[in-house]
């Protein structure tokens, strides 16, 4: 059994699920996020160029967790994924999905996308685990901060290498599917680095280092 990683947004999906989420956010006019999505999609800017502070991004992506009550927020959440995730989920990232755990592979998302609104993702692509950054939330009420590291470049590994402590699974034989430039620390620590329509950074670096790349669109 091998552990076949993948990265979500831009890889799983076809765009990216804080943007989903925004977007979603500023039809329904919810108070206080009017410019959200506009926001969102200054920090994913950074986020392609590689400057993103994910400290600063976490500090603005997850005030509307805060904002509103739990209760509201999973109907929202059922509307995000009805309306913006699934015609966003790509068919052919499916079928990998599918043929490894085919193989008997252990299949695990990672992403930088807050859990809130990844789990759900998870669950629809049929992954066995996902890994993201990690909302707080005490007595029911999401505290708009992060617990731990962000799950984002090296704190990928971080995230993943204490996972690997409580789960029984090893890196030898591992995948790790990705598009973005942002995830080069875990294509290097994997046996089978693979390129998902990367990026124009990460192109290069797969060049370079005869890296297989794929596409999912």
């Amino acid at each position: 059994m091998a552990l076949a990683i993948f990265d979500l947004d831009h890889t799983l999906i076809n765009g990216d699920s804080n943007q989903a989420w925004g977007a979603l956010l500023g039809e329904l006019k919810v108070d206080g996020c009017k410019d959200y999505l506009l926001k969102i999609e200054a920090f994913h800017r950074q986020y392609v160029d590689g400057i993103l502070d994910i400290n600063e991004f976490l500090s603005f992506a997850l005030k509307p967790l805060r904002q509103n009550s739990i209760q509201q927020l999973i109907q929202w959440r059922e509307l995000f994924m009805q309306q913006k995730i699934q015609p966003l989920m790509l068919e052919k990232a499916q079928a990998c999905i599918n043929a490894h755990k085919k193989r008997g592979d252990f299949t695990l998302i990672i992403t930088a996308s807050n859990s809130f609104i990844t789990a759900p993702i998870a669950q629809a692509f049929r992954v066995d685990d996902v890994l993201a950054t990690e909302a707080e939330m005490i007595n029911g009420q999401f505290t708009g901060k992060h617990l731990g590291e962000a799950c984002f470049k090296a704190g990928k590994i971080t995230k993943l290498d204490e996972w690997l402590t409580n789960n029984k699974h090893k890196m030898e034989g591992s995948y790790f599917y990705s598009d973005s430039i942002n995830d080069l620390p875990l294509l290097e620590k994997v046996t089978h680095p693979i390129v998902v329509d990367a990026d124009d950074q990460l192109t290069a670096v797969a060049q370079q280092r005869n890296w297989q790349a794929i596409s999912f669109l």
